[in-house]
């Protein structure tokens, strides 16, 4: 009886004596400027209306939780075609700058964004996506593997022969990309399922459809991919140097993360309600 109650005590004795703390020394580097300057022209809308807001950040070490914004810069954006300028201005100090006066993206023109910050001149050129509105979004009655979840379904017609692609903001920090590779010019539907843990019920919800180039689509795969879904957003500070269309003309070795976008976007806003 005595040898039965002294093998275990060897054992977690043993156990103790492994443990060991591995520190895991990360790189830091030299914040760089995050450019998330993705701006919406809400189509649909009578009279049409724009989201025009260049976000810009400092990036930061992969377990900092705050991000530093700037709020010193001079942001402005030019019309490519009759070269007139329309300034922005960070009126709130909160790193959001807003046109100064009234502005809406025209259709086939190209805008060139201009971000000067700590003497070095960032550029990226960006045209207006032409998109398609929602036909119908509704509440299913369907649910995935735990039986919890809340459906939503969202149908639209895709424009035939253009090869299109469409980013979904489907709030709460939750974002779909699709392509129309398997569906060009049809009515199209599919469904997005919000986890328990998602969303709490009832709720309103504001859901958006923006038309994105395909550049823009490749691009939004890697950072979601890279960030997560609901880690504070895709456009927060990401662990790699993910590059966009944005380009330091100052210093080419300083690069800056983010993208210059102009998308069509329609909204739609639904309440969700929880079905027994």
């Amino acid at each position: 009886m005595k040898n039965i109650k002294i093998i275990p005590f060897l054992l977690l004795l043993v156990f103790a004596n492994c443990e060991k703390v591995v520190d895991v020394d990360l790189p830091t580097i030299a914040p760089k400027l995050i450019i998330d300057a993705s701006f919406e022209v809400l189509f649909d809308e009578n009279p049409v209306t724009s989201n025009a807001i260049v976000k810009l950040k400092l990036s930061a070490d992969y377990f900092d939780e705050n991000i530093p914004v700037v709020t010193n810069a001079t942001v402005f954006l030019t019309n490519l075609t009759d070269n007139s300028v329309v300034a922005f201005s960070d009126t709130n100090t909160d790193g959001n700058y807003t046109p100064i006066t009234s502005f809406i993206p025209e259709d086939d023109i190209s805008y060139e964004l201009t971000v000067i910050y700590k003497n070095e001149t960032y550029k990226g050129k960006a045209t207006k996506v032409k998109s398609t509105p929602f036909t119908n979004v509704e509440q299913g009655d369907k649910t995935l593997f735990s039986g919890k979840e809340t459906e939503l379904r969202v149908t639209f017609k895709d424009e035939q022969i253009v090869e299109n692609y469409y980013l979904f903001d489907l709030s709460k920090n939750l974002f779909l990309a699709i392509d129309d590779r398997f569906f060009d010019g049809s009515d199209y539907n599919f469904s997005y399922f919000y986890q328990e843990d998602e969303l709490e019920l009832p709720a309103t919800v504001a859901i958006k459809m923006s038309a994105i180039t395909k550049q823009y689509y490749t691009y939004f795969e890697v950072l979601v991919s890279q960030s997560g879904q609901n880690s504070g957003g895709p456009f927060q500070a990401v662990p790699s140097s993910l590059l966009g269309n944005m380009i330091n003309t100052t210093n080419e070795a300083n690069f800056p993360l983010g993208y210059f976008h102009i998308s069509e976007t329609d909204t739609y806003i639904i309440d969700l309600v929880e079905k027994n």
